[in-house]
């Protein structure tokens, strides 16, 4: 009898310890708090992310929103008085460049291995959760149609009628350049023969966009796909489409800094945009997922892009020279 009523209290002490491990548990995962995330646009897209994390987790989101260029400028500012918990850049090459400089956490995030192959970098703090690809947009009314590969934009015949984002304020061009010149054949000699053509410079993503909506110019090279199609949605007069020699499908890294005053909030952040929710609102936005489980029913998919080869290493070492030498050419 002695020996179950001491067996008994054992199991007893044993459940109770092991419901106060539980418990302590539970309130360790419990959030509270900010979390402060810069992001790209969509504008849209940052907006529902946010507010669908609060109403999951409680957590307030604080964001900035900007181009890439914007972005890593703030950063720059910020360097003394860290700001941000989590960055979110346009560019996988300014990401490299930041994961170079020693300012990322390595976590492996919530359904990792659903993601798309090489979106997560080897030391898991580049985490791709959505991407972009740049194609050619072309105005209908302008140029009816259009199928021209990269070299043969520089005809004669599209003389004066192509424009091109400012890859110093694109990151999604000034990493299609540096895939340019480091993947294809005579890269830079296409880059220059645009410029000898007419090419101009309106200015970031949006600007030039206009300028091809408007009728302005009557060709985008390296325009970010999802403005095209949301635009498209809208009804304006314009068509994608990407040239068969390929183009660079560019993962878009959600980064955790070191420097995060909110480290917790930081990773369910991350966690959170590889859920399922957030996919959705990725894809409704016209970009790609970044599991390769969700699938577009809007757009072109990310088996259905013609893809340049991309050593992101060394298009990291080129890209900023190569958007200088671009503008600099089209002066």
């Amino acid at each position: 009898m002695k020996k179950r009523i001491v067996c008994l209290i054992t199991a007893l002490c044993l459940c109770l310890g092991f419901a106060v491990c539980a418990a302590q548990a539970g309130e360790a995962k419990q959030l509270s708090g900010k979390v402060t995330v810069y992001m790209p646009s969509p504008a849209g897209l940052a907006d529902k992310i946010a507010a669908a994390f609060t109403e999951k987790t409680g957590v307030d989101v604080e964001q900035f929103q900007g181009t890439t260029g914007e972005i890593l400028a703030r950063l720059e500012a910020e360097q003394a008085n860290p700001v941000a918990d989590v960055v979110i850049l346009a560019s996988w090459s300014d990401g490299l460049s930041m994961k170079a400089g020693g300012q990322l956490e390595s976590y492996k995030p919530a359904n990792a291995g659903k993601v798309n192959k090489g979106w997560i970098d080897g030391d898991s703090t580049l985490f791709g959760y959505s991407a972009s690809a740049v194609g050619v947009i072309y105005n209908t009314t302008v140029v009816p149609e259009l199928n021209a590969d990269w070299t043969e934009l520089a005809d004669a015949k599209y003389k004066d009628m192509t424009a091109i984002p400012d890859p110093k304020k694109s990151g999604a061009c000034k990493d299609f350049l540096a895939g340019l010149v480091t993947g294809l054949d005579k890269g830079e000699a296409i880059m220059q023969s645009w410029a000898a053509n007419g090419l101009t410079v309106p200015g970031a993503n949006r600007a030039a966009l206009e300028a091809v909506t408007t009728g302005e110019k009557g060709i985008l090279i390296a325009g970010v796909d999802y403005n095209a199609y949301s635009s498209m949605a809208k009804g304006e007069p314009l068509k994608i489409y990407y040239p068969a020699s390929g183009t660079v499908v560019n993962p878009r890294p959600a980064m955790i800094l070191k420097t995060a005053p909110n480290m917790d909030n930081a990773k369910a952040f991350v966690d959170f945009l590889f859920s399922d929710e957030a996919q959705k609102l990725v894809a409704d936005a016209y970009l790609l997922p970044g599991r390769s489980d969700v699938k577009c029913e809007n757009r072109t998919n990310l088996d259905e892009i013609p893809q340049i080869p991309t050593d992101w290493d060394k298009m990291m070492g080129v890209a900023s020279e190569t958007a200088d030498k671009l503008n600099n050419l089209c002066k």
